[in-house]
């Protein structure tokens, strides 16, 4: 092992502990989004205020750029897609195939149950009217996440789809050509240029005119990632507009037994590592051999990277680590209890294993499924809910756009059949109004 490790070690071998004790004792990154929350509602409620003044200060003074245009001119998105790199392009549209093939399986069809002779209910499945999708812009330039947050949007049907992304000072205050031509290549033609805590709320309020004597209608619900300050100003706005999460830093568990390939071990560690000096790289082994062997990885690995600064403040932080376990049940244990966003099973037998993981916003299975595969061309969605949120939620899907509306359709045999227990239920909790309402269509 080299002489100074990037992982702290936690040995959980000879401890037995419940689930709160195991969930406290595990490395995670501190997110202080109540702090961020107070840092931002002064530019959430100006942006309310104001509209588009407000946000074109916000962007000069957190961006150190002014955009000629909040609304990305159509000619603008049209001229990034002519002039992207083809290869580019060409994977853009892999990726998009991809996740369309499998969000195409999630579209949820109507339902009708008979619960009685003459009495229905319907489960309808309606798209969300208007979406508004965020896509940063800060560390690294991510056209992926236009893909996998417009793609699911369109198969729910969503029927208008305005993106926000922030704007570049080395383009002209317009977000990166990248992200436009994506744009433009899923026909997503409602874009602006706005980053941050600003442009969600722009997004969740709208405003009367963005420069161009056209008004930005508030959308409904706002999806995407970002960081900490994106995460508060979606918690200001939640309720005016639904969002998907508040999310956290990206992080990565790994359960690997002796059997796992310390180089990729360490390569998948590095991969999330390269997002962020917060984000949490995690391995949970029953194997010392494999903690030796992937630090030797490490060591090899992290300096020929291209962001080795940023990737080990991030194997160094106190959100990554080793856990050591006893065997691959307590690993199981473990990792339900840190609730990754993603999950890697490396192990013997593996998908034996990963079947018996619970909590995880994606798990992915054997030495040839690597994170990096799940973040572009899997066919799986990469917005996916961290800080151990996966216990209660999912990632960003199909159905994060859609809302359950039941339709309930009784006739009068099948009310009158249904009429004791309502009337009865109705008096039991002190609300006779409720039992007369139907006692009334008997009584004429």
């Amino acid at each position: 092992m080299p002489e100074t490790p990037f992982l702290s070690v936690i040995d959980l071998r000879a401890r037995r502990m419940g689930a709160a004790e195991l969930t406290a004792a595990l490395p995670r990154a501190e997110l202080d989004v109540e702090s961020a929350v107070a840092a931002v509602r002064p530019v959430v409620e100006d942006v309310a205020a104001r509209g588009a003044e407000a946000v074109l200060d916000a962007s000069e003074r957190f961006d150190g750029v002014r955009p000629a245009h909040l609304r990305v001119p159509r000619a603008e998105l049209q001229r990034a897609l002519a002039e992207l790199d083809p290869q580019i392009r060409a994977a853009l549209e892999e990726s998009a195939a991809r996740v369309r093939a499998v969000d195409a399986a999630q579209a949820r069809p109507e339902e009708t149950v008979q619960v009685v002779p003459g009495g229905t209910v319907t489960q309808r499945w309606v798209p969300v009217r208007r979406v508004g999708l965020y896509v940063p812009g800060g560390r690294a330039v991510l056209p992926s996440s236009v893909v996998m947050n417009v793609i699911p949007a369109q198969i729910a049907g969503v029927e208008q789809i305005v993106l926000a992304s922030p704007p570049q000072k080395e383009f002209g205050g317009l977000p990166h050509p990248t992200i436009l031509a994506a744009c433009e290549l899923l026909g997503v033609t409602e874009v602006i240029a706005a980053g941050g805590a600003q442009a969600i709320a722009l997004l969740a309020h709208g405003a009367e005119d963005l420069g161009d004597g056209r008004a930005l209608q508030g959308v409904d619900l706002v999806t995407g990632p970002g960081n900490v300050y994106v995460a508060a100003a979606k918690r200001l706005v939640r309720g005016t507009v639904g969002i998907d999460a508040e999310a956290g830093p990206t992080e990565i568990a790994i359960l690997a037994d002796a059997a796992a390939d310390p180089a990729f071990v360490a390569a998948d560690l590095i991969s999330q590592a390269e997002h962020d000096p917060l984000a949490a790289s995690v391995l949970v082994t029953d194997s010392t051999a494999l903690v030796d062997a992937v630090e030797h990885e490490l060591a090899a690995q992290v300096p020929a990277a291209l962001h080795r600064e940023r990737i080990e403040q991030a194997l160094r932080g106190e959100q990554s680590g080793v856990v050591l376990v006893e065997d691959i049940a307590q690993g199981l244990a473990v990792v339900d209890a840190y609730g990754a966003e993603h999950l890697e099973i490396q192990t013997a037998d593996a998908a034996a294993v990963a079947a018996r993981v619970t909590n995880a916003g994606a798990v992915f299975v054997g030495p040839h499924s690597p994170v990096s595969l799940g973040d572009y061309a899997a066919g799986s969605n990469h917005v996916l809910p961290t800080g151990g949120t996966s216990r209660f939620t999912g990632g960003l899907g199909v159905q994060t756009f859609l809302r359950g509306i039941h339709v309930v359709h009784y006739d009068r045999e099948a009310l009158d059949g249904a009429r004791t227990a309502a009337t009865t239920l109705a008096r039991a909790e002190g609300l006779p109004a409720h039992g007369a309402a139907i006692d009334i269509r008997f009584a004429r």
